[in-house]
């Protein structure tokens, strides 16, 4: 491949998606067998816009901290001292949802996968809540005052409690449905700090940031002050124009979801941590995992759509234009995030944004689109058409909600069967039984109609997360 030809082009594509996006700043980083093989940084690391961002500038990286707790879990396996297959509740005895008789059937590989039958739940805004009421400059004054009656949950104890107390309704038998679980990892979060004694910062900074030479990465926002290059966090706000990107240096923070989402990290630290998959567990003279247990991480175990599966803390498409692609996002205020590596290719990636919702994962396709020849706007899959029986349409219509928040409405604008999300309106295209995509920053987005035993709709699968329906609407 001609690589210095392939990034011109996609310096280019970027340009366009920076500016269709306003983002502030961006740190790219890809490498072959190791071998850093292009970087690109964008913006600056200080709103007065003076200084630099740098592949050692850092950012947080979100849900792609999951990772780094299933890298945790697998060497706690190694090391004899619990099985992925054991039950929860093994080290959680307090872990509890109302009325349910498959608590004890969940185990730690369901907590890995997102296959507990959790459905979204409501904790997250509790447990980011104290740092949450810190970002007047971002929140809408309702969206403030809403936050401002939640409970805060600091601990693990109040979380299993908050959990227990819950009126929660289980997707089904633990092992069958996927849908993304903060909650799971947070859960995952207190087996480590159980299991192994330890803090689960201090678990991961002595077992993993440290052995690996992650020198640049931390967890407590209070240890920022300590680095020398930290990205300032930006968030878009919807106003009568438009969209505006706003300032909002407050970094979330939350004790009991540091597992599920909450590192800070660099584009250098982060190839050096991938460098565990490309090299089956092994970082120079350190083995950070055996073989076996890196290829268990990187095992298509639960289906999240028709291409794409989970294994554990990574997402897997085993026929990604034709390779397997290994991956995983993040995003929360401030954050987008997107790792990626190819084994067929040697090739590892990293795409570190400031703004949540910025457009890190189209960086990385329009990257590997380059690379490898392809149009930058290419996207891995196929779809087909398939009919939709005019009579089964009004089965979709409702309005769809989850506990993290989400709320969606399905129903017709003119002669189309349209998703609703806040002000934006998405036609859909059928492309399978109760199977729909629509098209959203670029990007194909997956949805899918759940129907109960008596064949009605009562579910839809969005965004990773299953939703709930509300009510109908005709």
């Amino acid at each position: 491949m001609n690589m210095a030809t392939s990034f011109l082009n996609f310096e280019d594509y970027a340009k366009t998606l920076i500016e269709e996006f306003k983002l502030p700043g961006a740190s790219i980083g890809i490498a072959k067998g190791g071998e850093l093989v292009y970087e690109k940084n964008i913006g600056f690391r200080d709103p007065a816009g003076e200084l630099p961002i740098t592949i050692d500038t850092v950012f947080g990286i979100g849900s792609i901290t999951k990772s780094m707790t299933c890298v945790a879990i697998m060497q706690l396996q190694e090391a004899g001292k619990l099985s992925v297959h054991d039950s929860v509740v093994t080290y959680l005895p307090e872990f509890r949802i109302r009325g349910s008789e498959w608590t004890e059937k969940m185990t730690i590989h369901h907590l890995m996968t997102h296959s507990t039958g959790l459905p979204p739940l409501p904790t997250l805004f509790n447990a980011t809540q104290r740092s949450m009421m810190e970002d007047k400059e971002s929140l809408e004054n309702e969206d403030y005052k809403e936050i401002a009656t939640l409970k805060p949950i600091d601990t693990y104890e109040e979380l299993l409690d908050f959990i227990a107390e819950l009126e929660i309704e289980l997707l089904g038998e633990p092992g069958v449905e996927f849908s993304y679980s903060n909650d799971s990892y947070a859960l995952l979060g207190a087996i480590i700090e159980r299991v192994s004694g330890q803090l689960y910062e201090v678990y991961m900074r002595e077992n993993i940031l440290e052995p690996i030479g992650m020198i640049n990465s931390v967890f407590l926002p209070q240890e920022l002050d300590q680095l020398q290059e930290v990205a300032p966090l930006y968030t878009p706000r919807k106003t009568k124009d438009g969209t505006e990107v706003v300032y909002s240096p407050n970094w979330w923070e939350s004790p009991v979801m540091r597992a599920a989402g909450f590192l800070k990290s660099t584009v250098r630290d982060m190839l050096r941590y991938i460098e565990i998959f490309r090299l089956h567990g092994s970082m120079e003279n350190t083995q950070i995992l055996s073989a076996d247990s890196v290829a268990e991480m990187i095992k298509p175990h639960m289906q999240v759509d028709r291409d794409r599966f989970y294994g554990y803390g990574l997402a897997v498409t085993p026929n990604y234009h034709g390779v397997t692609m290994i991956e995983h996002g993040g995003g929360i205020k401030g954050v987008a995030a997107q790792i990626f590596f190819t084994p067929e290719h040697s090739l590892t990636g990293v795409v570190l944004t400031n703004l949540d919702g910025g457009p890190s994962k189209q960086l990385m396709i329009g990257a590997l689109n380059s690379l490898q020849g392809r149009h930058m706007d290419a996207l891995p899959g196929t779809y087909y058409d398939y009919p939709l029986e005019k009579e089964c349409i009004s089965d979709y219509f409702g309005r769809y909600e989850s506990g993290e928040g989400e709320k969606v409405e399905i129903r017709m604008e003119g002669e189309s069967l349209v998703l609703v999300c806040g002000e934006d309106s998405y036609p859909l295209r059928s492309v399978a039984e109760d199977s729909f995509i629509f098209i959203r920053g670029r990007l194909n987005v997956a949805i899918r109609f759940i129907r109960n035993a008596s064949q009605t709709v009562h579910r839809l699968s969005y965004g990773s997360r299953q939703l709930a329906k509300m009510s109908l609407h005709s």
